[in-house]
């Protein structure tokens, strides 16, 4: 009785390491495949006529900025270059990427992490001011272009 009980604990053991392997290479090949998917998507320029709405007083503004400090590497309209992504692109919606996650990019920088364009280095010359109508800048732009709040999920 006591192999048969070795036997059963030995088997269900192996049975159990089995299936939790099997997970972490399921979870691991599914996190890879959302990787490599987002960032094949944000890799490329936004190819469509963009839609340039009426802007606001606050998104006038920050089109001037937009342009003076971004646009060489997000290209005018934020449509994208070869050295950074389009924000015209439904990755950076405000329920996947909110109105903090443009400031903190500015302030800090961003580690690559949606395209193969490398790190951002943070923008010490842009003011508050300037950085919150960069934000009302992008924003109006993606609505007019369909670009809008989605719920974020993994």
């Amino acid at each position: 009785r006591k192999n048969d009980m070795n036997f059963s604990t030995s088997s269900f053991r192996k049975g159990l390491l089995f299936v939790l392997v099997a997970a972490l290479a399921g979870g691991a090949a599914l996190f890879w495949m959302q990787t490599q998917r987002h960032s094949q998507a944000a890799s490329t320029t936004t190819t469509q006529a963009v839609k340039v709405p009426e802007y606001s007083t606050m998104g006038r503004a920050g089109l001037v900025a937009f342009e003076a400090t971004c646009a060489r590497c997000h290209g005018s309209n934020g449509t994208g270059t070869d050295k950074g992504p389009p924000l015209l692109h439904e990755i950076y919606n405000p329920g996947h990427h909110p109105d903090g996650a443009f400031v903190s990019a500015v302030r800090q920088g961003v580690r690559r992490h949606h395209w193969n364009f490398g790190d951002m280095p943070s923008q010490p010359q842009v003011s508050d001011r300037e950085i919150a109508e960069i934000v009302r800048y992008v924003r109006e732009l993606q609505v007019a272009n369909g670009i809008v709040y989605r719920e974020h999920r993994m």
